[in-house]
């Protein structure tokens, strides 16, 4: 029983840690576009030019 006057507070002050860190993430704007990055990545355009000087690993 004695340990309930631990545990108690302790569950409440953690449920207002992650509320805050919750509503911290929705105000900074990290769940404003969940797909976006997904379909960026799918329409990426990882074609370069052929005469690329940079390119080392080009064959002769």
């Amino acid at each position: 029983m004695e340990s309930l006057y631990l545990l108690i507070p302790l569950s409440v002050a953690l449920v207002f840690v992650i509320a805050l860190i919750f509503w911290w993430s929705v105000r900074s704007g990290q769940f404003d576009d969940l797909e976006g990055p997904g379909f960026q990545v799918l329409m990426d355009d990882d074609s370069r030019p052929l005469d690329d000087p940079t390119d080392k690993n080009k064959r002769a």
